[in-house]
């Protein structure tokens, strides 16, 4: 259990900041941000594996294929917190 906590973060934090480098515009997140970012990208990828390909975690989780889902999800997660985040600042004069 401890090696797929392990695991889960340090594919997080790769998915986290390809997923950065991949969505243009500024992204001020931290470190700590950024690996969460990846992890939530992990499991929406991981989803939409298994709803997609009906492939679960028993059949392998460290693969390329994995690794993929997990930028995809992170990209999405990212594109969702701009949208969300951009909206804060609509209507605002300075």
């Amino acid at each position: 259990m401890l090696g797929f906590i392990i695991m889960l973060i340090i594919i997080g934090i790769i998915a986290g900041y390809v997923a950065r480098l991949l969505v243009p515009g500024r992204d001020p997140l931290s470190f700590v941000q950024t690996a969460i970012l990846g992890i939530v990208g992990s499991f929406i990828g991981g989803f939409l594996g298994y709803v997609l390909f009906n492939k679960d975690f028993d059949e392998g989780g460290l693969q390329p294929s994995g690794i993929i889902g997990s930028i995809i999800g992170a990209v999405i997660a990212l594109l969702i917190y701009n949208a969300v985040t951009s909206r804060r600042g609509v209507g605002r004069r300075v």
